[in-house]
């Protein structure tokens, strides 16, 4: 009996109230998901928890509400985020919005319109502000509400330290003043965007560079909150002359850098070598993301600046978790201030949500090889299959040799693929009996029409086609993450569904 089995629409995935991932089985469900169609969406009992409000922090919201009649409240992760949320929806329409504190949960209250909505959710999803659902849980546990929290596995000893434990030896040379806890991955990309920004300001440098076609938020965090600083897309992260070319232009004005190694979800890897060169030479700060195949595979901190990571993919290996932590390379000359920038940035990590990392923290490495050895013969697989057009991983060339500079001894190519099918989407997508989600580095396999997922308002659109087009992504493309499952199982769920294209 297979190991695969259907996932009713609105499952979690795992099956936690925590869970990170929920089931889309269909493409019908993905499209509704995005076009907020009732007959999806209230059939969702959770979703990511930067993009879908979890049912806890739901609750608590509702506790607040005879306090700020008529308005709409979002609960935050810090005091400083609740102030910089309510400052950032007061600049289109001042005094629409207000911070408040209660017992210790922080929230913004503001006028209930569609365009402050979308703002604020946007906001908070870019930034990763959303306060835990762990934290949300057990103040409705104080208040009375709920009995308990979910019983679930929790480190018993000092959870930061346990963390930390097993990082140090993935980012050689840093010390724990130069390793930061994050809430998310998102966060961590935001804090040390602010961190270099605000160093490199007083130089008069305010302009970013993206390197690659990166995930959704790290994209919006550069565009959107960089006031009127320039931000350049370089389309093709192998083209390092065209970066050089831009350098020798614009260098002196350039703040930092930011791309993934390899990048979301063309899984691309250009040459960490040249690029830190290039960034160093002109003075521009480089932040590295190793998040698609994991910290624990790739080592960047020697070639970056800092490094940013999300800790839910592969290390928090159950789904169940938020986290992420960003690492401060010692020996560049702006260490300091950008631990001190960090340090400004960062959202406070939940207690309970480092317990739960740490509790599965010293699995990542069986996890991960486990995960390192199926993915080839997953690949290999794909990429000579007659209903497959495109396959896109780590080893590709020309990645592979850019990619392997970077892998730790005994380190891999991580477990995500991404790929093309021939014919018609939704005739592979809807019988496959994969796990069918969002989110990645679970170990539990899934897949996910990602363009769908990250990018629907490009896919609808013929410029956004285009848009897509010009950075050499199908809006079919599908994102597949290998999980621990036996080998032939995956393989096996993927041969039966790309059978039904033949």
């Amino acid at each position: 009996m297979s190991v695969f089995v259907d996932i009713p629409l609105g499952t979690p995935i795992p099956a936690s109230p925590h869970a990170v991932s929920v089931s889309l089985p269909t493409m019908r469900s993905v499209r509704g998901y995005e076009e907020k169609d009732p007959e999806i969406t209230r059939k969702l009992q959770l979703g990511y928890p930067r993009f879908v409000v979890n049912p806890f922090n739901a609750s608590l919201a509702q506790e607040f509400a005879p306090a700020h009649p008529g308005r709409k409240i979002w609960l935050v992760s810090s005091g400083p985020m609740a102030a910089h949320l309510a400052e950032y929806l007061n600049q289109g329409a001042p005094g629409s919005a207000a911070s408040f504190e209660n017992h210790g949960v922080h929230g913004v209250a503001h006028a209930d319109t569609a365009e402050l909505f979308g703002k604020a959710k946007q906001y908070l999803q870019h930034i990763g502000g959303f306060l835990s659902s762990r934290e949300a849980e057990d103040h409705l546990v104080r208040r009375g509400k709920r009995s308990r929290a979910e019983p679930e596995p929790l480190f018993a000893g000092n959870a930061d330290a346990e963390v930390r434990r097993h990082l140090r030896p993935v980012l050689p040379g840093a010390k724990d003043e130069d390793i930061f806890l994050a809430s998310n991955g998102m966060n961590a990309v935001y804090a040390a965007f602010r961190a270099v920004g605000d160093a490199q300001a007083a130089r008069g440098r305010n302009e970013w560079i993206q390197l690659g076609w990166l995930y959704l938020d790290s994209i919006a965090i550069l565009k959107k909150f960089n006031g009127a600083g320039a931000y350049h897309h370089l389309k093709d992260p192998f083209d390092l002359d065209g970066l050089e070319a831009l350098l020798r232009d614009r260098g002196s004005r350039i703040a930092g850098l930011v791309t993934e190694m390899p990048t979301n979800p063309l899984i691309q890897t250009p040459n960490a070598e040249r690029l830190a060169d290039l960034c160093r030479r002109h003075g521009i700060a480089l932040i590295l993301d190793p998040s698609v195949s994991s910290a624990f595979n790739a080592n960047l901190l020697p070639f970056a600046d800092i490094v940013v990571c999300s800790l839910t993919k592969y290390t928090g290996s159950a789904g169940d978790v938020l986290s992420g932590f960003a690492a401060v390379n010692r020996t560049r000359p702006d260490a300091a201030l950008y631990r001190e920038g960090l340090r400004q940035w960062l959202e406070p990590v939940y207690a309970r949500d480092v317990a739960r990392l740490a509790s599965q923290i010293g699995d990542t490495r069986k996890v991960l090889s486990q995960i390192n050895a199926s993915t080839p013969e997953v690949e290999g697989f794909l990429r000579g299959h007659p209903a497959v057009a495109e396959v896109y991983w780590a080893l590709k060339r020309p990645s592979q040799d850019n990619y392997r500079h970077l892998q730790h001894p005994g380190g891999g190519p991580g477990g995500m693929i991404s790929f093309v099918v021939k014919g018609d989407l939704a005739t592979f997508y809807d019988p496959l009996r994969l796990p069918k989600g969002p989110s990645f580095g679970m170990s539990t396999t899934l897949i996910c029409p990602f363009m769908y997922l990250a990018h629907y308002d490009l896919i609808t659109s013929a410029a956004g086609r285009a848009e897509l087009a010009a950075s050499h992504l199908s809006p079919d493309l599908l994102r597949l993450c290998v999980g621990t499952e036996p080998v032939d199982e995956i393989i096996g769920a993927l041969d039966e569904a790309l059978a039904r294209l033949l």
